[in-house]
């Protein structure tokens, strides 16, 4: 578990997964690179991960839909360190919506952020991460291996995602790059609130999260964080093309 002399680059590192991955992969000796949208909670991450190993992360502000910040996240990158050995695709979007209640653009704003970004991220990191021979992780969603309600679009982009993962994960072990994928149930972080759940409503999802979780609680980021970079590490050097659910046992679940 040792990142001494790596680069990895981490979409959505400004809060929740992406923040306390970008914390432990500090911790084990990582050069960091974090993009996200929200550049003063960046700054504060990029300033906890100083000062944890007393490197300075590169940080670049921006939103993944527009291609120039990617191309330019990837270029950034290579200029400044002259490698990629890790990328972790954390960034994400949840909305609430129905087959009745949702629309045609609900479906593209999830899809650009859950799908298409990736993509095209990938597509861009790919050929130095094959100097590397380093890894991919890519977060998914245990709404990606199991069916829910009323968060349609959101599911669909996380199930894109488990394909996503076992395709490139055959198409570039040949090359010795690694892909997987994570799958966390509930979360501690913002994501269910920036997706539409008022104060009153994510407390009462989190207390039904203790019934819908097999070891009765929702998830921290610390645990999702500590897979991730795991997955990532020497440790699991054997392991591509799979995707580990953290979610406390959720998707073994079945009603009875």
């Amino acid at each position: 578990m040792e990142f001494a002399g790596k680069v990895v680059l981490i979409t959505g590192s400004s809060s929740g997964i992406g923040s306390e991955t970008a914390l432990r992969f500090a911790k084990l000796g990582a050069q960091l690179v974090l993009t996200g949208r929200n550049v003063v909670a960046l700054e504060k991450v990029a300033k906890s991960c100083k000062d944890i190993n007393k490197m300075d992360p590169l940080v670049i502000n921006g939103d993944l839909k527009d291609e120039q910040h990617v191309k330019n996240l990837v270029e950034s990158t290579i200029t400044q360190f002259n490698r990629l050995d890790v990328l972790v695709n954390n960034a994400g979007i949840l909305e609430l919506g129905s087959i009745e209640n949702t629309s045609l653009e609900q479906y593209d704003r999830v899809f650009n952020i859950n799908v298409r970004c990736i993509y095209n991220l990938t597509m861009q990191a790919v050929p130095h991460l094959v100097k590397t021979k380093g890894n991919i992780i890519n977060i998914s969603s245990v709404n990606g291996i199991r069916s829910f309600p009323n968060v349609l679009a959101y599911n669909m982009s996380k199930a894109a995602i488990e394909q996503f993962t076992k395709c490139v994960a055959l198409e570039l072990a040949p090359k010795q790059v690694r892909v997987n994928a994570v799958s966390p149930g509930v979360i501690i972080t913002e994501l269910q609130k920036r997706g539409g759940l008022d104060e009153n409503a994510y407390a009462a999802f989190l207390e039904r999260s203790k019934t819908t979780h097999a070891l009765g609680r929702p998830g921290e980021p610390g645990e999702v964080a500590e897979t991730i970079t795991f997955l990532a590490s020497e440790k699991a050097s054997f392991i591509t093309g799979v995707s580990i659910p953290v979610d406390g046992g959720r998707h073994a679940m079945c009603p009875r």
